[in-house]
């Protein structure tokens, strides 16, 4: 006996002990079918890589990721921009601190001096169409 229903509509499988609960809250169940244990193991387990659920001729099926839409690529450059600018806000404070005791080594205030132009020039990158600057090599 299957224990799911499959609806394309909104691309998800239904515990058949369970559709009471679903069809009371969810819009429109119409459109549900009977479906394979066995289709419903592979289609609700670990897509492929590069693969997605989706849905073919009604059924489940594993599709290509989409590529992201323009704002999503640019949510993903905000992201990275802020992970950097993290990153050397922390190499930035120990060195300026270093700097501001007075006991700084050269080596550390020369550094302290790159990691700012890098995040001077971190914080103009256009996340429209990033063109990220070059970390400073620390040691």
């Amino acid at each position: 006996m299957n224990k799911y229903k499959w609806s394309a509509k909104y691309n998800a499988f239904f515990p058949i002990e369970m559709l009471p609960a679903y069809q009371s809250s969810w819009d429109d169940l119409s459109d549900l079918i009977d479906i394979d244990d066995a289709v419903e193991a592979e289609f609700n387990g670990e897509p492929p890589e590069g693969k997605v659920r989706g849905v073919v001729d009604g059924m489940p099926a594993w599709v290509d990721v989409p590529l992201p839409t323009y704002e999503e690529k640019i949510a993903d450059a905000e992201a990275m921009k802020l992970s950097l600018k993290d990153n050397a806000d922390s190499e930035i404070a120990w060195r300026q601190d270093a700097v501001d005791a007075g006991i700084a080594t050269n080596e550390e205030t020369a550094a302290l001096a790159e990691w700012k132009k890098y995040r001077v020039l971190l914080m103009r990158v256009d996340t429209a169409k990033p063109v990220w600057p070059t970390p400073p090599v620390t040691g």
